[in-house]
């Protein structure tokens, strides 16, 4: 796979099915290198045994949630100024019709019981911001008075002045007479153009449920459809940093809000979800004394009824992950995705804690729906980026073929392996290598997180780097997702431990373990905590040919104050106390570093800001290193995995170019 195949890597969004089953719908996104953006459709396929066909045809659609009686499908597509709004279309197909306006875009949103509604947050800005008053430049704005320790996100900015409320909306008519822009009339027209309204541009106003300064999370209508459940985001208290959440209803009469879980519980709510007997369901994690105890949460499964808040699942089950969720089957069990060593397999909960696999082996589950007796599932293998799958009375099928794009490309199959750590603990990953005798030189990758993981997936960053000629060496070291609790917990006050042993030492397996791969030829790099051990691994090994050190988190002092999750990350994984932090630090042993290092960021980076860059870069400067540094504009945190994809292939480039300097021929 080069650096332009990016465009075959197909994703698959969470799907939908209607509630008879007799047809499912779901997203692709693929990055379009003209378009210069993520691009795709909503398509639909008929259930057990049909052909999936495009249903839209927009630039970019996605999030479809077919409408109760199956009529009908919301979705959201990129407005103006690419702020997503929602539009609805007949589920067999035909032009959508829009639903909101919303200045801002919408987040999320869920169909009403009745169909006749739909529930939606939006941001609302603060009058005389982002784009309100024309005319008005965002450099020409008033003053942002921060009262709060939380006030920007990355890949948003400030959060503020543009709190996140709950709306509702009229389903529109999408058989009406379409609505016509209204032609300007002049002073002295007839009584035929007298009285003309204000020009239209909706079927229905939306009318808003909630005000204030607070924002709201993800919406999901209860099982009568007077209420609308959701996660009010509260900036701390007392500016002492505080994770905990509450769930409240939404009164659609009036607005009024009635609490269904409190703070009292410490719970960090990922998800909450309405189930068809008036209870609720959460994915979250408990957060201890301390309101923030974050560090390898294993999320489980909440069910909040009227005997209060009770776990379902134990810690043994983590059930967390970027775009996890909860599906409630008609049996009134509970479908959840389950991240386990490099794979994320699907169980179903009963009312009772029992836990069942749906499906696993060798899948990363990235969203799942049921009804009736059958389920549909978007997931990721080791040769395909994403497929929808089936699983019904037939059994279990893949119904799609979007990896055949990046197959045709080339894809290298990794070996998966596990070694023992110096001192006898378990290490798994992966290792890819060009076909051929070799000797190849090594890149030793590390990821993000901490509390992530490599998957058996098919992975970009590999496949290129495999493809240039380079064997890739990669595992999940203690302190990543997938392993249980305490592998990790185990770098907590810790970092730059038994991670970086681990690290080393899978590599010194893999190398052992083939002759092909040159042991003098090794270059390491990492994005984010990879970037952090990346740059504590060169301060202490001057093994490497030349090191990548990308949006790091690299001075834990600065990140207090400037990240977005500064308040409370560094407190958790380093501490407070100032000894602890620099004993974790790469800034306080960065003149030990003597391996060339390229050093890449996001200029709008708010999880690890720039400045975490540009001040090791410039020690790396003064302690006379070879180094360089790649500034990426208008990208954040997420440049490599949704950042605009001539951006992706240019960092490709940088990173290809990077090594063929110390590893030529």
């Amino acid at each position: 796979m080069r650096a332009r195949d990016i465009e075959t890597l197909i994703e698959v969004g969470r799907p939908a099915i209607a509630r008879d089953a007799t047809f499912a719908v779901f997203a692709t996104s693929r990055p379009d290198v003209a378009a210069n953006r993520a691009v795709g459709q909503i398509w639909r396929i008929d259930l057990p045994d049909g052909a999936p066909r495009r249903l839209t045809r927009g630039i970019a659609d996605t999030g479809p949630r077919v409408s109760p009686d199956g009529a009908l499908v919301a979705f959201l597509r990129p407005g103006e100024r690419n702020r997503p709004q929602i539009f609805v279309v007949s589920s067999v197909g035909g032009e959508p019709v829009q639903a909101t306006d919303a200045p801002l875009g919408v987040s999320t949103f869920d169909w009403a019981p009745d169909g006749m509604s739909l529930a939606f947050t939006a941001r609302v800005p603060e009058a005389g911001r982002y784009g309100d008053v024309e005319g008005l430049e965002a450099t020409s704005e008033a003053p942002r008075r921060v009262r709060g320790i939380r006030w920007h996100s990355n890949g948003l900015g400030y959060t503020g002045d543009r709190p996140a409320h709950v709306f509702v909306v009229a389903t529109p008519d999408v058989t009406a007479e379409p609505i016509y822009p209204v032609a300007p009339v002049s002073s002295g027209a007839s009584s035929r153009g007298e009285g003309a309204d204000a020009p239209r541009f909706l079927p229905n106003a939306p009318r808003q449920l909630t005000r204030g300064g607070t924002s709201y999370g993800d919406v999901s209508f209860t099982a009568d459809g007077s209420e609308v459940l959701t996660v009010p985001d509260e900036n701390d208290p007392d500016d002492a940093p505080d994770l905990r959440d509450r769930v409240v209803a939404v009164s659609l009469d009036d607005g009024s809000e009635r609490e269904l879980v409190s703070r009292d519980e410490r719970l960090s709510i990922a998800a909450v979800a309405a189930s068809p007997d008036g209870s609720a369901v959460l994915l979250a994690h408990e957060l201890g004394e301390s309101n923030v105890d974050f560090v390898a949460p294993m999320v489980g499964l909440f069910v909040v009824d009227e005997g209060g808040v009770r776990r379902l699942t134990d810690d043994s089950h983590d059930l967390g992950d970027t775009g996890s969720h909860v599906s409630v089957a008609s049996d009134g069990t509970f479908l959840v995705q389950e991240r386990r060593q490099g794979r994320v397999r699907l169980l179903r909960v009963s009312s009772a804690g029992e836990v069942c696999e749906v499906l696993g082996g060798d899948v990363e589950v990235v969203g799942h729906a049921t009804a009736g007796n059958t389920v549909a599932v978007a997931a990721r293998g080791v040769d395909s980026f994403g497929e929808l799958l089936v699983i019904d009375a037939h059994g279990t099928r893949t119904v799609t073929a979007f990896g055949e794009a990046a197959s045709a490309a080339g894809v290298i199959v990794h070996r998966e392996v596990t070694i023992q750590a110096r001192d006898g603990y378990p290490v798994h990953g992966w290792i890819a290598t060009p076909a051929g005798e070799g000797p190849f030189p090594v890149i030793l990758q590390i990821h993000g997180g901490p509390y992530a993981a490599y998957g058996i997936h098919l992975f970009d960053e590999t496949q290129v780097l495999v493809d240039a000629g380079y064997a890739v060496v990669y595992c999940n070291p203690r302190g990543s997702a997938g392993y249980g609790r305490a592998h990790g917990r185990s770098i907590r006050k810790s970092m730059g431990t038994v991670d970086y042993t681990d690290v080393i030492d899978f590599l010194d397996a893999a190398l052992a373990s083939d002759s092909r791969m040159d042991a003098d030829r090794v270059g390491i790099m990492g994005g984010s905590y990879g970037g952090y051990l990346t740059a504590w691994i060169i301060a202490h090994d001057h093994r490497f040919s030349a090191a990548i050190v990308e949006r790091g988190f690299l001075d834990p002092f600065s990140f207090q104050g400037t990240s977005d999750i500064g308040s409370f990350f560094g407190d958790e994984y380093v501490g407070t106390r100032a000894e602890d932090i620099e004993r974790q630090s790469p800034m306080a042993v960065v003149d030990q570093v003597n391996t060339p290092t390229l050093v890449m960021h996001s200029e709008q980076d708010y999880r690890c800001p720039l400045e975490q860059a540009t001040r090791y870069f410039s020690a790396l400067k003064r302690a006379g290193v070879q180094t360089e540094m790649l500034i990426f504009p208008g990208e954040d945190h997420e440049l490599t995995r949704a950042g605009q994809p001539r951006h992706r292939i240019e960092r490709f480039d940088a990173v290809l170019e990077w090594w063929s300097r110390y590893f030529a021929g």
